[in-house]
């Protein structure tokens, strides 16, 4: 066989590795580019990681193709996501569990995979690049660069990765205590409970029913601004909706000229990506003009009203607004009356040397509880925790309300 005197690696590319947990990754990864992966092929895959580790990268590279990608258009999604150049064949082949590699099938010429990171070699062995990748790697370093920078920088895809930032930023929401209701545990007894049950079983209160007090999450109103001048934030924004949605069991409404309940849509099954296009779909007047102050009067005189009462509101736009200043001081006092909290998440907050001296922005702040910057995924984590201590502290003076992150 040509190439029968080189020797063949003795340790496997995926040693000490979970293979069904690589297998997985890699389906999610193909899937995200567009290639159609079910469950079978990815029991294929894994039965042969099994049956035949592969010891090459070349060998892991065939394995997948074989298994995992059954179209032809799927193949330059394999080739994007293993970063490497389509081979013009497969490997020589292989007579039993113990082949010779061909000419060319050295760990030099490794391919390199953007998950796999490469081991530490030991004194006398080279150096990393001549040794073969074998642990996995989330791309946290990489995740956490991508979160600083700005929305409009980043794609579609990468946006949808860097969601999940916020959901481990809003798991930490505080809860409060509420009035003491009937349960199957508490301190202590509820009479009329216990007296009313008792009239089914011949008034002998077989079962006492207790009463304790509980705890809830503090409610929680987002409206983001989808006009024209947040274009470059809007799909990040209705990130973070879906979140604080799916996780808070937040309301969420999206605004430009008029008022659009999200919060059905947002609640709705399917991956987030599919889920936060069907909710920008849904908002017929994206991407047009400003109206803060109608838009928030049309929350508080509409059916959703009671939904803002004790509520933390949150309100992400960049303050221009095409109504007069005066009209929107005087709708976010009548908010404040309503709301527990205030917090305002600007975009152009981040800019050195920010000052709110739009007239817009300068009248709201008064109102504002939190004003905080909101131009990338990382300044949203940070803000959704800062918006949580506000939701567990005491009511603050009005004089207190002025603060800024």
């Amino acid at each position: 066989m040509p190439g029968g005197d080189h020797p063949r690696p003795d340790r496997p590319v995926l040693a000490q590795v979970d293979r069904a947990a690589f297998a997985v990754a890699l389906a999610v990864r193909l899937r995200r580019g567009g290639a159609a992966v079910g469950l079978t092929q990815l029991a294929d895959f894994v039965r042969v990681l099994d049956a035949f580790p592969p010891h090459t990268s070349a060998e892991l590279y065939w394995a997948v193709r074989l298994t995992l990608v059954r179209r032809r258009s799927d193949l330059d999604v394999l080739d994007d996501v293993l970063d490497r150049p389509p081979l013009p064949s497969p490997p020589a082949p292989v007579a039993g569990r113990n082949r010779d590699p061909a000419p060319g099938d050295s760990a030099d010429e490794a391919v390199p995979l953007p998950w796999v990171t490469p081991s530490r070699p030991a004194a006398g062995e080279g150096t990393d690049r001549d040794r073969t990748r074998d642990v996995p790697d989330l791309a946290a370093s990489a995740l956490a660069a991508d979160a600083q920078q700005p929305f409009e920088t980043l794609s579609p895809a990468r946006q949808a990765e860097l969601a999940g930032l916020l959901t481990e930023a809003a798991r930490g929401w505080p809860t409060r205590r509420v009035r003491r209701q009937a349960g199957p545990r508490g301190p202590r007894i509820d009479l009329r409970t216990t007296l009313a049950r008792a009239r089914r079983t011949g008034w002998e209160p077989l079962t006492p029913a207790r009463r304790g007090p509980r705890r809830r999450r503090r409610r929680l109103v987002v409206l983001a601004d989808l006009s024209e001048s947040m274009r470059a934030q809007s799909p990040a924004y209705l990130h973070l909706m879906h979140t604080l949605t799916a996780v808070l069991d937040a309301e969420a409404f999206a605004f430009a000229t008029t008022l659009t309940r999200l919060t059905p849509v947002l609640r709705g099954t399917g991956p987030p990506a599919a889920v936060v296009q069907r909710a920008g779909e849904l908002v017929g007047d994206r991407f047009g003009g400003t109206r803060i102050a109608a838009n928030v009067a049309e929350l508080l005189h509409s059916r959703w009203a009671p939904l803002v009462r004790g509520a933390v509101v949150v309100i992400a736009s960049d303050g221009w607004d095409a109504d007069p200043p005066e009209r929107l001081a005087a709708v976010l006092a009548r908010l404040r009356r309503r709301a527990f909290r205030i917090c305002w998440l600007n975009p152009r907050a981040a800019v050195p040397g920010f000052e709110p001296r739009v007239a817009t922005m300068a009248a709201a702040l008064p109102y504002c509880d939190r004003f905080l910057p909101a131009h990338s995924f990382a300044a949203l984590a940070a803000a959704v925790g800062v918006v949580a201590d506000a939701a567990a502290g005491p009511v603050s003076s009005t004089a207190s309300r002025r603060s800024r992150a």
